[in-house]
């Protein structure tokens, strides 16, 4: 480090050459396009970034969950510059090229289902929902779709749609898809009416079911659209039973369940998907983010049957599949198996929980601590029997952690989550001083 202080050690922020990039960003670039912690990045490797003032950060946002294989990962590197040698842009649609149906070929065998699939690439979550969605509604000649409260879909037109937070995704900028019914998501750390996580499950599956009376017709719905994990709703995670009963509806109703697998896939949860965890196969599976190791790269991956709906051109894109990110995805999946970061979640997960769990007992204003894997939230709140959320301290235990090095992300309904979202390659004692600053941040707080 250029003389700038190590993670752990407090500094001030924004340093001296941030606060000079700092105006060239207030002036050249919109407030809308908005910032959590105010450092610019001079380098990373694995979970470790160093800002342009020389101060050293430990990594808990990984990009928004895309550097499971951390920063400057020199394999991916080298695969995307060998790549580049040969070809950097050809476009699929005109000339085609290997990477990119290797790569459909390898994402179709690691996702759940033994059915013949079909795989289409594009640059991002919200570009690979918007594909999902085109292919439910042709296959099924419906229009409805059904999702649910807490949900982050995106933010193009549709995407926004399907989200569920107003501010700030979507304020000012409808109308909407009309074709869009929302639903409760099984909170269940929120459950109304004193029920248990799978009473509360239950109830949810009961609310579409009885709107199948009197506010929709199952036969005018399209697909299911759920995110599993909620990203930026909170990192709930749902009772199996509200899951499965999804996808029973799905089943008896003819309704495509599209999984969003965008932030919490690949990995993170202790097994590749999700989704795994709740014994569902779904019928369409949208991943993306750190399937590129930090190229932009998404995969709709859908039954083959499904795909054939849609006729030639209907789907498609310039940039889609780009071969380098082509390239960068086959060889993150490699590292995958090579360095055996499934595995390497749950157990990391495990020391994190344990050390949460720790935290829980001491500090009243943890409310609950939730997680599969390395996706992991905490809630904070101001008292834990009215369980009302606490924005403000939030607000406080992130500024604490970025002024001590560690770069935390809030999320949540009410802003009260903080979440994990550290590289998978991340070390054991690297996480640890993490969550020894969080500890830090916490008590400073409270």
């Amino acid at each position: 480090m250029n003389g700038g202080k190590k993670a752990g050690e407090k500094r001030k922020l924004p340093g001296e050459k941030s606060a000079e990039l700092q105006k060239l960003r207030n002036k050249y670039v919109p407030d809308a396009v908005f910032q959590v912690a105010p450092v610019f990045i001079e380098r990373g490797k694995g979970a470790i970034i160093e800002d342009v003032d020389g101060n050293e950060y430990i990594d808990f946002a990984g990009g928004i969950c895309v550097l499971n294989v951390g920063q400057s990962n020199e394999a991916v590197i080298s695969a995307i510059k060998e790549q580049m040698e040969k070809h950097l842009h050809a476009n699929h649609n005109v000339t085609m090229y290997e990477s990119y149906v290797k790569l459909a070929q390898r994402v179709a065998e690691i996702t759940p289902g033994k059915f013949e699939k079909q795989v289409l690439f594009s640059n991002s979550g919200a570009e690979g929902v918007e594909n999902a969605v085109k292919i439910a509604r042709r296959y099924t000649g419906r229009y409805g779709l059904i999702c649910f409260e807490g949900a982050f879909h995106g933010r193009t037109a549709l995407t926004m749609g399907l989200t569920s937070q107003v501010k700030n995704y979507k304020y000012g900028f409808g109308p909407f898809d009309p074709g869009i019914h929302r639903f409760p998501s099984a909170y269940s750390y929120r459950a109304p009416f004193g029920l248990s996580a799978d009473e509360y499950g239950d109830y949810c599956i009961d609310k579409i079911e009885d709107s199948f009376k009197s506010y929709i017709a199952p036969d005018e719905i399209a697909a299911i659209i759920l995110e599993i994990i909620p990203g930026e709703g909170g990192y709930m995670i749902p009772p199996k039973n509200y899951v499965q009963g999804l996808r029973r509806i799905c089943d008896e109703y003819g309704i495509l369940l599209i999984v969003d697998e965008i932030q919490v896939g690949m990995g993170r949860t202790g097994k590749m998907w999700a989704v795994d965890h709740f014994d569902v196969i779904p019928d369409i599976l949208v991943a993306a983010k750190s399937l590129g190791g930090g190229l932009p790269i998404a995969a709709t991956v859908a039954k083959k049957e499904y795909m054939e709906a849609v006729p030639v051109s209907g789907l498609g894109g310039t940039f889609n599949g780009n071969p380098a990110a082509c390239a960068a995805a086959l060889k993150v999946l490699e590292i995958y198996e090579k360095e055996n970061l499934i595995q390497r979640a749950e157990e990391l997960g495990r020391i994190a929980m344990d050390r949460l769990d720790e935290m829980k007992d001491k500090y009243a204003i943890i409310g609950d601590v939730r997680g599969l894997g390395c996706a992991i939230g905490i809630e904070f709140v101001k008292d834990r029997n009215t369980k009302e959320p606490d924005a403000e301290s939030t607000k406080s235990i992130l500024k604490y952690c970025h002024e001590h090095g560690l770069i935390l992300l809030p999320c949540g309904t009410y802003k009260n989550v903080i979440r994990f979202m550290f590289p998978l390659v991340i070390k054991e004692e690297e996480m640890l001083s993490g969550v020894d600053i969080l500890d830090n941040a916490i008590k400073n707080v409270t």
